[in-house]
């Protein structure tokens, strides 16, 4: 099975908005894994793999993001894969 990989950094409003939870609730959904911390700069933090169509579906709502947050920009480049076996949120 092909699995992608990805690195992700969101900037914006972006902290303290549940943007950690929505993403753990879509990576379920997606069946991606990984996992979402903050950084002390304000951005949130991802990585995450799964199948490239997972992982694409899973960027996508990334880019949304829930209806609290502002997001400005999204980085996005690729990871290397870990075989994460669920999403978690990062402390």
């Amino acid at each position: 099975m092909d699995i992608k990989a990805v690195n992700i950094t969101i900037y914006g409003q972006v902290q303290g908005v549940g943007f950690r939870y929505y993403l753990k609730s879509i990576a379920q959904q997606e069946r991606v894994g990984g996992f979402a911390r903050n950084q002390a700069d304000g951005s949130v933090y991802i990585e995450a793999e799964g199948t490239p169509l997972a992982v694409d579906s899973f960027l996508a709502q990334c880019k949304k993001g829930p209806s609290s947050a502002q997001i400005k920009d999204v980085y996005v480049v690729p990871g290397q894969v870990k075989n994460y076996a669920d999403f978690r949120i990062a402390l």
